[in-house]
């Protein structure tokens, strides 16, 4: 953050294909409920500012939508960055429906639990 006085690169006047180097497709496939996380294994140092602010972003596990809300940047941006956070080994990056395991039996309870909270 420091790099752009705790302001996202498109609040100082940075345009999109700027910081995605003229790029509009990401490297990784990546959904807006992406689960991404820092991994802690690559220094702040060695990146550029909108890397190194995106991965600040990642010190706890949070979605590609949230990144991108507070970058304040197009989704399809964010995408293109965590795309080569995660191909340095800075980030990963896990699809929260892999693992959902949602049954019939769960649905009718979460449904129980809203209907008597109403």
């Amino acid at each position: 953050m420091s790099a752009f006085n705790g302001h996202p690169p498109r609040e100082q006047g940075i345009r999109p294909y700027l910081v995605t180097n003229g790029r509009t497709h990401p490297s990784a496939p990546l959904d807006l409920l992406s689960m991404v996380r820092s991994t802690g294994q690559v220094s702040h140092d060695v990146l550029g500012p909108e890397h190194s602010q995106t991965l600040l972003l990642c010190r706890s596990p949070t979605t590609v939508a949230e990144v991108a809300g507070h970058l304040r940047q197009p989704a399809v941006v964010v995408k293109i960055l965590l795309s080569d956070l995660i191909g340095t080994g800075a980030v990963t990056t896990h699809d929260p429906t892999a693992t959902a395991d949602v049954t019939p039996d769960l649905i009718e309870k979460v449904l129980h639990g809203l209907r008597n909270r109403l």
